[in-house]
C-alpha cells in the first residue's frame, strides 16, 4: 500500500484557508499591539501575515506595510481587509515561501507573530533574515506560543516550542548594534474553542538596531 506523501508547507498553509472561512479574528495580535502602539511609523515587514490583521493595523496608524504570507487564498483576503479599512494605498502583499524566499528592502519594523508551523519551517533562517532586514534604527519584534494552551491535556502533535534563550542565541545579535527592549513570558487568559476558560504563555523578544 502506498503511503500519501506528506503535504508541503505551501500545500498545507493554503488548504488552511481555501478550505474554511476566516481562520483569524481580524484584530491585531494584542503584543503587537503593546510594543508597537508608541513606535514612531515608517515601513513595516509583517511576516506570516496571514488574512492582514496586524498588517491593517499597522496601516491604520500610518505605517506603509508590505505582508509575506505562504497562503494566496490569505494574502487575497488581507488584500480585500486592507481596503476595507481604507488603507490599501499604504499595504502591498506578497506571497513567499520563508525559508526559501524574502521579501526584499529595509524596514523600521519587522513584525514576526506566531511564526511556528505544523508543518516544515526553517525558523532559525526565516528569524535571522527578518534581523538582517531591519534598517538602522528600527525594530525586530517577535512573538511565538512558549508551550501548550493549560487546556490541552493531548497534544495534536509533537512540537518544538522556542525558547527565550534559545531564540536569543540563534539569532545572535551584535551587543554593539543591538538593544534588548523586552526579553520576556507572558501569561494572558485564554478560552478554548469548546469554552473552557484557561490561559496561554506567549515569549516575546523585542529588540532595536542601532541607529546609523
Amino acid at each position: 500500500m502506498t503511503e500519501t506523501p506528506a503535504p508541503t508547507a505551501a500545500e498545507f498553509w493554503e488548504a488552511r484557508y481555501r478550505d474554511s472561512g476566516p481562520v483569524w479574528s481580524g484584530r491585531p495580535n494584542k503584543l503587537l499591539v503593546r510594543e508597537a502602539a508608541d513606535l514612531t511609523p515608517g515601513t513595516a515587514l509583517d511576516l506570516g501575515c496571514g488574512e492582514g490583521g496586524d498588517a491593517v493595523w499597522l496601516a491604520s496608524r500610518g505605517w506603509r506595510v508590505t505582508g509575506a504570507d505562504i497562503s494566496h487564498t490569505a494574502l487575497v483576503r488581507a488584500a480585500g481587509h486592507a481596503a476595507d479599512a481604507g488603507v490599501g494605498d499604504r499595504t502591498r502583499w506578497e506571497r513567499h515561501v520563508l525559508g526559501e524566499t524574502f521579501p526584499e528592502g529595509s524596514f523600521d519594523l519587522v513584525n514576526a507573530q506566531f511564526l511556528q508551523s505544523p508543518v516544515a519551517l526553517d525558523q532559525a533562517r526565516v528569524l535571522r533574515r527578518a534581523a538582517d532586514a531591519v534598517a538602522a534604527g528600527g525594530t525586530l519584534l517577535i512573538v511565538m506560543h512558549a508551550g501548550w494552551p493549560s487546556w490541552q491535556t493531548e497534544p495534536p502533535f509533537e512540537a518544538d516550542f522556542p525558547t527565550l534563550d534559545g531564540v536569543t542565541g540563534e539569532l545572535a545579535l551584535p551587543r554593539a548594534g543591538w538593544t534588548v527592549v523586552r526579553r520576556e513570558t507572558v501569561r494572558s487568559p485564554h478560552v478554548s474553542p469548546e469554552g473552557v476558560e484557561g490561559h496561554r504563555e506567549d515569549n516575546v523578544w523585542h529588540f532595536r538596531r542601532a541607529a546609523a
